[in-house]
């Protein structure tokens, strides 16, 4: 059965909750990313924002549904970094009902992708296999 209207942001709200503290526990060991004030509908000095704050150079689309078009999703997140002037890499988490919350999917484009993996690399020690270092796009 689907959720629709305040039910829809209900869960919508919940997810974008769940996220900021998965990453407060795993990624910034502290109280960091939060749901932003009005997401999920709301926007943020006339233009729509990110749906967490507090993560430095990721603009996270935060997607709870059975059904996303993830283009249209990324395109969303695209033009609100567009509007805003963010110059954060746009990424649209995103999970089903019965899907546990560290099986969500995350999308981006593949140049940002390329950018994170190489300082990745470089991270653990193999930056000998880059041949390019990148730069954000």
């Amino acid at each position: 059965m689907s959720v629709s209207g305040r039910g829809a942001k209900a869960k919508g709200d919940k997810y974008e909750r769940e996220l900021a503290a998965y990453l407060n526990k795993h990624v910034f060991g502290r109280d960091q990313a939060h749901r932003a004030p009005l997401s999920g509908g709301g926007f943020i000095m006339s233009h729509g924002g990110a749906d967490l704050t507090g993560t430095p150079d990721l603009f996270v689309e935060a997607k709870r549904t059975e059904r996303l078009n993830i283009r249209d999703a990324l395109a969303q997140a695209e033009r609100n970094i567009a509007t805003t002037g963010d110059p954060s890499m746009p990424c649209v988490i995103t999970r089903r009902n019965q899907e546990s919350l560290e099986d969500s999917l995350c999308t981006m484009r593949l140049k940002h992708l390329h950018f994170l993996y190489a300082h990745y690399l470089i991270a653990q020690g193999h930056s000998h296999v880059i041949n390019e270092m990148p730069s954000l796009p």
